[in-house]
């Protein structure tokens, strides 16, 4: 969801942290946390990091230029470059290509072979389905589909990466599809929406606490550890719960607000939501623990967190650092 143009910067909110070496630490420090589940989606989903890389030349620029905007700044290209870090010969390539170029990343090499072999005549049957392909040897081999694309990567890479995600199966010495495309669903595609919009409105309203001097956005949570999965279970629901009575509470206010408010000009917009999630806590004394992610922890608490021997009971905590 692309965020809405700045405010007014004379009325706008007044960041209240400064670019620094310190601040830019504390900063690359969390977002390696905030980016594991995006990296996660994103590979999953066929995005590679040279793929999200490119694409975050367009959003740290676009960032930049809310920047300077928002302190009432021209936004000129060699200020872009200068505060996004993003080359300015980058800067005015992004400026001249339309925004629908800019958003369509070239797909891994496994879905450009795997689309090749659903689409392309020579890869089919006289039936019009994709053909049975020996391994290796031949013209109308699984090996000369993939060198049919790239030279640079191995086609039992390739294989391996169709075969873990269940788009092909081994019959022999033969490789068969079992999927039918790589299209999302329609259901797909609106969850995907869904889960971009909420998830840019609480970290925005997160940055929005941190770094400005605006009123403080509601942005709390619960958390609790050294439960079974029948506990999960039980508090998963108490949440499911919860949310239904908050669900209706706001939704009755907010129809009751639009309908007072459709003969202004209101132009503001909201979101309010609930989530829950749940995994294996990592062994705080484990050798994989970093030190940083140990002093993460125990700064949300009122007590440096002992060692996992040395706790006498699990812990609940809330966080209300960001309550208004």
């Amino acid at each position: 969801m692309k965020r809405a143009p700045p405010e007014n910067p004379a009325t706008a909110p007044q960041p209240q942290v400064r670019p620094s070496a310190e601040h830019a630490q504390l900063a690359l420090r969390e977002a390696a946390v905030l980016m594991a589940p995006v990296a996660q989606w994103l590979l999953r989903h066929g995005v590679s990091y040279p793929a999200f890389a490119d694409l975050l030349k367009t959003v740290f620029v676009e960032a930049a230029r809310g920047e300077l905007e928002r302190s009432d700044a021209k936004p000129t290209q060699s200020a872009l470059s200068m505060l996004s870090g993003v080359h300015r010969k980058d800067v005015r390539t992004l400026a001249q290509a339309p925004a629908a170029a800019r958003s369509m990343p070239r797909p891994p090499l496994s879905a450009q072979v795997f689309t090749r072999w659903l689409t392309d005549p020579r890869w089919r049957g006289a039936d019009g389905k994709p053909r049975a392909l020996p391994r290796a040897g031949g013209r109308r081999s699984f090996e000369a589909l993939c060198f049919e694309l790239s030279n640079d990567v191995h086609p039992r890479t390739v294989l391996d990466e169709l075969l873990r995600i269940g788009a092909v199966a081994l019959d022999g010495e033969s490789v068969v599809v079992r999927a039918t495309s790589f299209v999302p669903s329609a259901r797909l595609d609106e969850m995907t929406a869904l889960f971009s919009a909420s998830a840019s409105d609480h970290i925005a309203a997160a940055v929005s606490n941190l770094t400005t001097s605006a009123p403080r956005y509601l942005e709390q949570s619960v958390y609790a550890d050294g439960l079974t999965p029948a506990s999960i279970d039980v508090l998963h629901d108490a949440a499911r719960q919860a949310w239904a009575a908050a669900f209706e509470a706001v939704v009755t206010r907010a129809r009751e607000r639009v309908d007072q408010d459709r003969v202004t000009d209101g132009d503001r917009r909201m979101r309010f939501g609930v989530y829950f999630f749940s995994e294996a806590a990592p062994h705080v004394d484990s050798p994989s623990t970093s030190s940083r992610s140990r002093q993460s922890t125990s700064s949300r608490t009122e007590s440096p967190m002992p060692s996992r021997s040395e706790r006498p009971a699990p812990r609940i905590r809330t966080r209300k650092r960001s309550q208004e």
